[in-house]
């Protein structure tokens, strides 16, 4: 290591107190200076968006912009985005074939996965975002950020969470910005070395349970040894998170001052939750505290949604479902549209913020990709996805663009691009027939 460098883990010392220090182009060997931190984000919203007939006086309200190629016009949804239009492209026509025959309420958890959960087979597999987690899991504090206005899991087809790990198990969504603030910048007032007993504690009662696990299985029949062994995936999960704990005890969290910040805001506050919970995942990638996240905005429980009641609050008349079942036709577009012109609003702001930000021979958003859309076009139609595809022009990604496709086209292979442009080499995902080059060329 030269002498200017410096390792990303070096701590400043003085008498009893060590401190993280921030990322800085000076650390790491010569080769990370050409391997900046790759992310990825995922944002979804439910129930759809606006689709209504060109020939509409409620056309300008569409979700899709007009033209073909680069050259496109931004409808009311997109004014926001009008500056970012060169880092970002829109996708048009494409949806996960297995999601088609699923009811209109169903798709969110099969949004990052592209399985199929119909009738009997109501398993499904690893997100994109858990892949991509995987691929990099050693190189950050948190393999990845799981955040949702709902929290939890919610329950199948109802999901409330993006996130599904490699035996395709719902990953909580926590749903609380203090909470999230605290685990990733929170100082606990244990020492490392009460921290570490705890940890060590902790990791033997794991592994007397997988000791004895042994014995429980033999005694189960082939049905119950399946569930059995779901269960003791989710364990092993909790003992790599333990393992990978200890691995960062000595290492400070980042300092990060809350001013600015709605750490108590909740779903009496959407637009302070909503801005916060983006802000979040800007501070988790700027202090490399992460380097995969995904957001639910609401899931699709109907009028029991937390999230259902936002566009009320904010002064939209009828709750998310009801302005969703309204937007197919007439003024209902424009009542539909003016909520997610709300949501593309903030999605500009955090796109901006990551562009806005430096890094290396670019910025934050030029070295993470972010997804943003929804798994039904408009409400219980579950094909031609309102989709947005940002950021990653270090990563390959070629924007400034409407790229219209057909159904022919799964929208596994632009997750397959995504994971190729990543470094997560694949041949394949889910049910993807090739990359998508569009993105690329």
């Amino acid at each position: 290591m030269k002498s200017w460098q410096l390792d990303r883990r070096t701590l400043l010392k003085g008498v009893g107190v060590s401190l993280a220090l921030p990322m800085l182009n000076c650390m790491g060997s010569e080769k990370s200076q050409t391997e900046r931190p790759k992310r990825f984000c995922a944002a979804y919203f439910p129930y759809g968006s606006v689709f209504q007939k060109e020939d509409s006086e409620f056309a300008k309200w569409n979700w899709t912009p007009t033209g073909e190629g680069r050259d496109f016009t931004f409808g009311e949804i997109h004014r926001s985005m009008e500056p970012l239009r060169n880092d970002l492209t829109m996708i048009e026509g494409m949806s996960h074939p297995n999601g088609r025959s699923m009811g209109g309420h169903d798709t969110a958890d099969i949004w990052l996965t592209g399985s199929e959960l119909t009738g009997s087979r109501m398993k499904n597999s690893m997100s994109l975002d858990q892949i991509i987690a995987g691929h990099q899991a050693d190189q950050t504090r948190y393999s990845s950020l799981v955040v949702s206005t709902d929290g939890g899991v919610g329950e199948p087809t109802r999901s409330s969470t993006l996130s599904y790990n490699r035996n395709g198990q719902p990953i909580p969504a926590q749903n609380k910005p203090r909470v999230v603030f605290d685990r990733l910048f929170g100082v606990t007032s244990d020492s490392v070395d009460a921290q570490r007993s705890s940890l060590q504690r902790t990791g033997s009662m794991l592994d007397r349970v997988l000791e004895h696990s042994r014995s429980v299985r033999r005694k189960l029949g082939k049905y119950d040894q399946k569930k059995f062994d779901e269960y003791l995936a989710s364990v092993r999960q909790i003992e790599k998170g333990v393992e990978r704990s200890k691995q960062w005890l000595e290492i400070p969290k980042p300092r990060v001052d809350e001013v600015g910040l709605s750490l108590d805001a909740d779903d009496s506050t959407p637009q302070e939750l909503i801005q916060t919970m983006y802000d979040l995942m800007f501070l988790a990638f700027q202090t490399d505290s992460t380097r995969v996240a995904t957001y639910q905005l609401g899931n699709m429980n109907g009028a029991t949604s937390i999230a259902g009641k936002f566009p009320q609050l904010l002064g939209m008349g009828k709750n998310m479902h009801g302005l969703a079942h309204g937007g197919a036709k007439g003024k209902g577009g424009e009542e539909l549209g003016k909520w997610h012109q709300f949501l593309a609003d903030q999605m500009a702001r955090f796109l901006t913020r990551l562009k806005s930000t430096e890094e290396g021979d670019g910025t934050l958003l030029d070295h993470t990709i972010v997804l943003y859309g929804s798994s039904n076009s408009q409400t219980h139609r579950n094909a031609n996805y309102p989709l947005m595809l940002a950021g990653g022009h270090k990563l390959g990604l070629n924007h400034g663009q409407l790229i219209k496709s057909d159904e022919t086209t799964p929208l596994s292979n632009v997750y397959l691009t995504v994971l190729n442009q990543l470094n997560v080499q694949a041949d394949s995902f889910a049910d993807s027939t090739a990359t998508f080059d569009a993105l690329t060329s």
